[in-house]
C-alpha cells in the first residue's frame, strides 16, 4: 500500500473516461481537483455518493474544482451509471487498479469473516500545483461531500 499524505505529490495518471474521454491528471494544473475512489456503480453507497457530487455540482464549479469518481469499472457501465443518475462528474476506469493503488487504495477489507481486496473509499483534495491537500479514508457517504466543499471553498478563497 502506498502511504501518501498531505504535502505529497499526487501521482500522476491519465484514465479513460465515460464518453470516451480521457483524464490526463496533469492537465488540470491550476485547478482543484477531488478525486474520489468508490467501489462500484449503481451500488447504494457509491451511488448516493455521486448524486451528492453532482447536487453540489455548482459549489465545486465556484471553488475552481473538478470532480472525478474513479473504479474498476468499465468505461460502458460508468456510461450507463452516469445516464441512469443524471450524474454531472467524471467517471474514470481503472479497470486493472494501478491508479487505485498507486493511492493506496486498494485494501485487505472484511465482511461477514471473510476477507478479500478491494476499494477503500477514499477522497483526496489536489491543489492547483498538484500537491494532496487532504486526504480521507474509509469514508461514510452522510455528511462527506459537504466537508470536501468546505475544504475546497477554504483552499480557494
Amino acid at each position: 500500500m502506498t502511504d501518501l499524505n498531505p504535502g505529497d505529490i499526487a501521482p500522476q495518471f491519465v484514465l479513460p473516461t465515460d464518453g470516451g474521454g480521457e483524464f490526463d491528471l496533469s492537465s488540470f494544473r491550476g485547478k482543484t481537483v477531488v478525486l474520489y475512489f468508490y467501489p462500484k456503480d449503481s451500488t447504494p453507497g457509491c451511488t448516493t455518493q455521486a448524486i451528492g457530487f453532482t447536487q453540489a455540482k455548482g459549489h465545486f464549479d465556484a471553488a475552481n474544482t473538478i470532480v472525478i469518481g474513479v473504479s474498476k469499472d468499465s468505461t460502458r457501465k460508468h456510461d450507463n451509471f452516469k445516464a441512469k443518475n443524471e450524474l454531472q462528474l467524471i467517471l474514470g476506469t481503472d479497470e486493472d487498479g494501478t491508479v487505485i493503488a498507486s493511492y493506496g487504495s486498494w485494501i485487505l477489507k472484511k465482511l461477514y469473516g471473510r476477507e478479500y481486496m478491494g476499494i477503500d473509499r477514499s477522497t483526496f483534495l489536489i491543489d492547483g500545483g498538484g500537491k494532496i491537500v487532504q486526504i480521507w479514508r474509509k469514508v461514510r457517504v452522510k455528511g462527506h461531500i459537504e466537508k470536501v466543499l468546505e475544504a475546497c471553498q477554504a483552499l480557494n478563497e
